[in-house]
């Protein structure tokens, strides 16, 4: 794979050779399930947010790339390039906040499924098998959660990892083998270094977009690698490659799931309310006491929100956070999702509406939350395993007090979800969009995922209802 020159480097050949050697016969049946269930997922992620300003511009991009053998548009029936269509896909599937979230101790974080709707559109393409589509989609959560392990916080966006996850897993799908699969990732990191700042402060539409870029890039590195191209030479190590320069040291992925080593999927969580993660236990604890104030919003003379440091720091400081302007700031803010929860009972995709953000009353309230860090709860988002914890406090002018608090065994993010909650998530977004009988006919066509012959079925069953 490498000549005397020295064309490829430590990191890029670990990759190479761990992707060229996965299949769907290695993963622990928990693995695969756990993929499937990311499918399923994510899915109704993308059926919850396909109506949003930057899905539509998106698949408007990808319908000027048709593509007969290609990959369809979810939720219509056109076919677009692989890439295009990854682009479109992507950005649906992340809009509404819905899809899963990884937290480690130390770890950068992420939103690892990211990389699903791009390989379900390259698998589509090459006409590959639900258990291709499954190790693809298990090889690439690997690569993008180990490298966040491995990397933590930096001033590039996670976004990264999910490029060079979709190029490894779009290469095993078009059936690359060792050394084009090199240059696939080589191609996906090179060119592609997406900055943090698309998360920062004020956000734009460019949050959800930030997902379909990634997934879009991943899948034109595999296909470049496909026809022929070779990419840069020591992408990693190079004297300007991405250790030095994006993941800012020097690191080694000492562990990859297989042969006894658990598959880093299993440690994603899903997501019981359309939001940031980090506003999660603030909306499970808020909704508790909103029963006792529903209806007389303005009584409240002021709402204490007691959370953990990094949920404090990152959704909890800054004027944009009681002052959103948009969707994608509002859904990352704790102000503005107490206030929406304590309005209206629970947390859904049409809290978050431009009817909602301009609500004087919800605006009245965000100017009575404080939001402070409690140190226990930080200590407990710190360590293994993790627990989301959060005290709401409302005080009325008639000096009544309520208390509602997730956290642990009062409602986790971390909880694990059964099979009849993910079905039940699914079909909250999906009958919406399919109507009833086909969101059912699709949910019970994603279980048996592993044993259909090709994808397509899946996209042709995803056309939205008129």
């Amino acid at each position: 794979m490498s000549g005397g020159d020295r064309t490829t480097d430590r990191i890029q050949q670990q990759l190479a050779a761990y992707a060229s050697a996965l299949t769907y016969d290695a993963l622990a049946p928990a693995a695969a399930h756990a993929a499937t269930v990311r499918v399923i997922d994510t899915l109704a992620a993308l059926a919850g947010g396909f109506d949003g300003e930057p899905c539509r511009i998106a698949r408007r991009m990808a319908a000027r790339s048709p593509l007969a053998d290609g990959a369809t548009i979810y939720g219509t029936s056109i076919r677009a390039t692989p890439e295009m269509a990854a682009f479109a896909n992507g950005t649906a599937a992340r809009y509404v906040e819905l899809n899963d979230v990884y937290h480690e101790p130390g770890s950068a974080g992420g939103h690892p499924s990211d990389v699903i709707m791009p390989l379900l559109g390259v698998a589509e393409h090459a006409r590959a098998s639900g258990r291709e589509l499954i190790a693809a989609v298990v090889l690439a959560y690997e690569i993008y959660l180990r490298l966040s392990d491995a990397i933590g916080k930096t001033a590039f966006d996670v976004a990264n990892f999910a490029c060079l996850g979709v190029a490894a897993g779009s290469a095993r799908l078009l059936g690359l083998g060792p050394e084009p699969l090199a240059h696939s990732l080589s191609m996906a990191i090179v060119p592609n270094s997406i900055l943090r700042q698309v998360r920062t402060g004020h956000l734009s539409m460019w949050k959800a977009v930030t997902a379909g870029h990634a997934g879009r890039a991943g899948v034109f590195a595999a296909l470049l690698a496909r026809e022929g191209m070779n990419a840069p030479y020591l992408p990693f190590e190079g004297g300007s490659g991405w250790c030095d320069h994006v993941a800012g040291k020097r690191f080694s992925l000492d562990a990859l799931g297989g042969g006894g080593t658990p598959f880093r999927i299993l440690d994603t969580l899903i997501k019981p309310r359309p939001s940031c993660a980090t506003t999660i236990s603030s909306i499970l604890a808020a909704e508790k006491v909103a029963p006792a104030v529903r209806g007389r919003i303005a009584d409240i003379e002021r709402v204490t929100v007691e959370t953990y440091g990094p949920a404090k720091a990152g959704m909890g400081t800054g004027e944009h956070h009681w002052n959103p302007d948009s969707r994608e700031t509002a859904d990352h803010s704790i102000p503005y999702v107490v206030a929406a929860a304590l309005m209206d009972g629970r947390i859904t995709p049409r809290q978050f509406d431009e009817a909602h953000r301009r609500d004087p009353g919800l605006r009245a309230l965000l100017a009575r939350i404080e939001v402070v860090a409690n140190d226990e709860f930080t200590r407990a988002y710190e360590r293994h395993p993790v627990e989301h914890r959060t005290r709401v406090h409302v005080v009325t002018r008639a000096g009544e007090r309520f208390v509602g608090e997730s956290g642990g065994d009062l409602g986790d993010l971390s909880q694990p979800k059964s099979d009849a909650a993910i079905g039940e998530k699914f079909l909250g977004t999906a009958e919406a969009f399919l109507g009833a009988a086909r969101a059912r006919e699709a949910l019970d066509r994603l279980w048996r995922l592993e044993a259909l012959d090709a994808i397509a079925p899946i996209p042709a069953g995803f056309v939205k209802m008129e």
